[in-house]
């Protein structure tokens, strides 16, 4: 089993990050005040569809008692993991929880067929679940089916949409949810759980690659977890800077520091051979230009925190780049790199417009 789901939170304590949500849906479940419909947005691999499981199983776990929800270490208000419906939902195997991908099932046939199962109880007699992800890709009639069922909502069934992109999600269903926006998580969360899940499985690897695969997964728990996957796939359970380099396409920071020093030394040729070499030895160009604005970037926190600069970045590199480039030069760098990145994606020659860049910054 790939590591984010051997992993995933089997309750609410041991969510990472999303505070606001477990917390507000835990008084919600504390207070017998659980809403018929929520929408669950935020950027992928943020826990959405993990908190909407949870909630599906806190609602109807089986040792649920009238004054509270008693729970092994003294967790409350949240899913036991060791009763019988609890294990059907871990197992996917619970008839009072449907899960649609509304990617692959977005027409209103879906959705008539769901609010047709809606009008059964559920089989415990407890709520029956509906958690729908991706749900701005409902086709319009779908979408319009939908708002008919969470406006008349039938009794003891639990609504919960998921997406990316609310933006495209119909604002009367939005109006009809109660709404949790999901946090991108910080590298430090990313690599406190990357660092557990090493510990236990017994994998040898330093904390610096952790925060590299922390930095390169934008925030996404998943994303972090799958890269760690297919690095022990590849190299076992001990893994070097190599290992992240060949399967990850890690770029090491000393290739942005000689690029930018050729820039700024007016190498023309040597930075163009630069781009060429990592082209054939295939690497993704893309890849490549984000690391460079990442790294301008870090130049242009180190300028501008002035004395502080040992403080904000202590990589000595760096310092010296922020030294020798003014604001000026560095904003240049930015509009050069950042108009190269978009010519990419529709130039014949994929490292043409990142040459054009080095020729434009090294001629005056």
């Amino acid at each position: 089993m790939v590591l984010y789901r051997k992993y995933r939170p089997k309750n609410f304590s041991q969510v990472v990050g999303q505070e606001h949500v477990t917390q507000t849906l835990q008084g919600a479940l504390k207070t017998g005040s659980v809403a018929h419909a929520y929408l669950f947005t935020g950027p992928r691999g943020t826990g959405k569809t993990t908190i909407a499981r949870l909630l599906a199983k806190a609602v109807n776990c089986d040792r649920a008692e009238s004054e509270g929800v008693l729970r092994p270490e003294g967790r409350m208000y949240d899913a036991c993991g060791v009763c019988s419906f609890c294990k059907e939902v871990e197992e996917g195997k619970a008839f009072d929880l449907v899960e649609i991908d509304a990617a692959s099932n977005r027409g209103i046939e879906e959705i008539r067929a769901l609010r047709e199962g809606a009008r059964f109880a559920s089989a415990r007699g407890k709520h029956k679940i509906y958690i729908i992800d991706e749900c701005h890709q409902l086709t319009k009639e779908a979408s319009n089916a939908l708002l008919k069922t969470l406006e008349e909502p039938p009794v003891k069934t639990i609504f919960i949409l998921a997406t990316t992109e609310a933006s495209k999600v119909l604002p009367t269903i939005a109006s009809r949810t109660q709404r949790f926006d999901f946090k991108k998580l910080n590298s430090e969360q990313i690599v406190a759980k990357l660092q557990n899940i090493s510990f236990t499985e017994k994998i040898d690897i330093d904390k610096n690659i952790l925060l590299l695969i922390a930095e390169q997964s934008e925030g996404s728990l998943r994303d972090a977890e799958s890269s760690l996957s297919k690095l022990v796939a590849f190299r076992g359970n001990k893994i070097d800077e190599e290992a992240v380099k060949e399967i990850l396409g890690f770029i090491p920071e000393n290739i942005f520091f000689d690029f930018f020093q050729m820039v700024k030394d007016k190498k023309k040729s040597e930075a163009v051979s630069l781009i060429n070499n990592l082209y054939e030895s295939g690497l993704d160009l893309d890849n490549f230009v984000k690391g460079l604005l990442g790294y301008i970037r870090k130049i242009l926190i180190a300028r501008a925190s002035g004395s502080n600069l040992n403080r904000a970045n202590p990589n000595e590199r760096i310092q010296a780049l922020a030294a020798s480039f003014d604001s000026k030069y560095i904003f240049r760098l930015f509009g050069s790199f950042m108009r190269a990145q978009q010519e990419m994606k529709i130039s014949p020659i994929p490292q043409l417009p990142l040459e054009i860049a080095v020729v434009e910054l090294t001629e005056d």
